[in-house]
């Protein structure tokens, strides 16, 4: 999991008077925790804060979700007022990328706002994916997963706009473009700030391992002409490199070589892959565009009309930047999931539109990077890694009752706005949130339990995943639960019914579970496209009348899985995921999570 994590080095003159990289990361962190607390449902004065945030959406359904919890955040004064808060769609038809919706974006504020948006600095938050590596994201979007921290609880959103909170007083008027799923940390010298004032864009760069650099953009940086690394830098940059190979990193000069750090310069024990002796790369997390490189998008955009492909806003648009970008990327096409016939065509438009442009760089040399966008990494970092533990306060219990869980030196679990019996036993490793559990439950190790009600008794076994949805189907009410294996590979597809068997659910090969659910293989067993089967489109999920009914129906059909014994399905009304986002309901799931807030509230006021 430390692959995820990037590295951490502090420098200075008085590097070895000061505290230590780990120390002043975590006061930073705190710091602007403090601050941003202060704000929430506070009227912020013009220039203390952002003018506009606009989060990203896929489609029609997305956005009705995302507006409903920014209201219902908006009234329970969880956000910082008098502030525009948005929510972009992507135009119905082909995927567009976070590159496309950015263009919808600008777009969208141009209407919205004329010429008045010249003069506003904004924060545009990309959260327009389906979540299929942390399905407990899919319904209601990863920028609203819920983290242990906070009273009330923040969501990636809040510490989003908590971790940006110094960005807007020393930024020109643009665009701060970034994604729903990842946490960047940062400590600087107590009397710097990161500005962001340059034309062009400009981008900040955290140091990182080799490995690390070939799923990231790369930085190939001017020569450095310091004697010794601060914690803050401002750099040019001579060009980007998108996932580049290790190869590539070395042929473009975009590695570093250890000499100038000293062992001090370190964060400690914790930084695994990035050795004091170890040569390095900086890698990418956020960008800014001034308002003129904003426009001149937005004119390109107006002038081509619709998006037929995926455009990568930091593979397509910072490739073309700095000096020594060359048009030879745009033929790449090995990081793309779906090549059109004009990806190629529209890349070489975007080259020769942003080539000149300069790429300004913030290096932030004591900083840290943390993605959350799986199962696995959403596990690690809520129950058993200890420096974002620590840097953020995370809690073993977040408002919630449960009796209190006995920390241990490896991991812990973590119960996040939940209402759990006392003698319900939750294993170490494991996740719950937005739920009820009651005397009989045991959840083994390593699970994620979302948004469930279980009464009646039940094991879960170890690395379970159950998320229960509310839908309006006919409207009516129904609940349907999802329930798999955390390891599971929704995305993994084949184009055939014979390569089903290909598949895997709960480590068992799917066409052994369908047997044991007494379901058979037509092309009816799927939803979508009938040449992209996977579990994310199996119809193997019930539907019930109650939330209750859905979980167990749910668990009895893991279960058979997991003890070899036949549950039949066939009785049953059965959905796949994906139809699951279609039906959800998004009013019901948000008025659930609201009677477990009052009755959390309720007894906390009486104890």
């Amino acid at each position: 999991m430390r692959a995820v994590q990037r590295g951490l080095r502090e420098g200075g003159a008085m590097a070895a008077a000061r505290d230590p990289p780990e120390v002043s990361l975590r006061e930073a962190t705190q710091r602007k925790l403090r601050r941003f607390s202060e704000l929430r449902g506070k009227l912020v004065a013009p220039g203390e804060f952002w003018d506009i945030v606009a989060i990203t959406a896929a489609d029609e359904k997305q956005e009705l979700a995302y507006n409903h919890q920014l209201s219902e955040k908006l009234k329970r004064k969880e956000l910082p007022l008098g502030v525009q808060y948005h929510v972009f769609v992507d135009p119905a038809g082909a995927k567009i990328g976070n590159g496309g919706s950015t263009l919808c974006a600008l777009q969208r504020l141009e209407k919205l706002y004329g010429d008045k948006w010249n003069s506003f600095i904004i924060l545009l938050i990309h959260s327009g994916g389906y979540s299929q590596r942390l399905p407990n994201a899919s319904a209601l979007g990863k920028i609203f997963t819920a983290l242990p921290l906070g009273n009330p609880i923040y969501q990636m959103l809040e510490l989003k706009l908590a971790m940006y909170i110094d960005f807007p007083l020393h930024m020109n008027p643009g665009i701060l473009v970034t994604c729903a799923d990842d946490i960047e940390l940062y400590s600087i010298g107590e009397f710097e700030f990161i500005r962001f004032d340059k034309p062009g864009f400009t981008a900040l760069a955290h140091p990182s391992t080799l490995t690390i650099g070939t799923t990231h953009g790369v930085f190939v940086l001017d020569p450095f002409d310091g004697l010794k690394h601060r914690d803050l830098e401002y750099r040019s940059c001579h060009r980007f490199l998108h996932k580049p190979s290790i190869e590539k990193m070395y042929q473009f000069n975009a590695v570093c070589r250890p000499g100038i750090f000293c062992q001090q310069d370190f964060a400690g024990g914790d930084i695994a892959d990035l050795k004091v002796d170890s040569d390095y790369v900086y890698t990418d997390s956020l960008f800014y565009m001034d308002h003129k490189s904003a426009k001149m998008l937005l004119a390109f955009y107006e002038k081509i009309g619709t998006l037929g492909c995926e455009i990568d806003a930091y593979g397509d648009f910072l490739q073309a930047l700095g000096p020594g970008a060359t048009v030879e990327y745009t033929r790449n096409t090995s990081n793309v999931v779906k090549e059109g016939s004009e990806l190629v065509e529209m890349r070489q438009r975007i080259f020769h539109l942003l080539k000149g442009t300069s790429l300004n760089v913030v290096v932030l040399n004591n900083s840290k990077f943390y993605h959350i966008g799986t199962t696995e990494e959403y596990l690690f970092y809520f129950t058993s890694d200890n420096s974002l533990k620590s840097e953020l306060g995370l809690q073993s219990i977040t408002f919630s009752i449960f009796p209190d869980i006995p920390e241990c030196s490896c991991k812990t679990s973590c119960i996040i706005q939940s209402i759990l019996d006392s003698r319900c036993s939750v294993a170490p490793g494991s996740v719950v949130e937005y739920s009820r559990l009651g005397p009989d439950v045991s959840v083994g190790e390593n699970c994620i339990i979302s948004g469930s009600y279980i009464l009646t008794k039940a094991a879960l076994p170890a690395h379970s995943f159950v998320c229960s949805l509310s839908l309006k189907m006919n409207r009516c009410l129904k609940y349907s639960t999802m329930a798999f294996g955390v390891q599971d590979n929704l995305k993994k597809s084949v184009k055939t019914l014979s390569d089903i068997k290909l598949l895997q659910f709960f480590g068992v090969c799917f066409l052994s579970c369908l047997d044991v659910w007494n379901l058979k293989v037509t092309e009816e067993l799927f939803s979508g496209n009938k040449t992209c089967l996977s579990l994310w489109t199996a119809r193997i999920f019930p539907v019930c009348s109650s939330l209750s009914d859905s979980v167990t129906t749910s668990l009895k059909m893991l279960n058979a899985v997991k003890n070899k014994s036949a549950f039949s399905l066939n009785s049953y009304k059965l959905l796949s995921i994906e139809e699951m986002l279609i039906y959800k309901d998004v009013e019901d799931m948000i008025t659930y999570r609201e009677q477990i807030f009052l009755e959390i509230s309720l007894k906390s006021n009486l104890i």
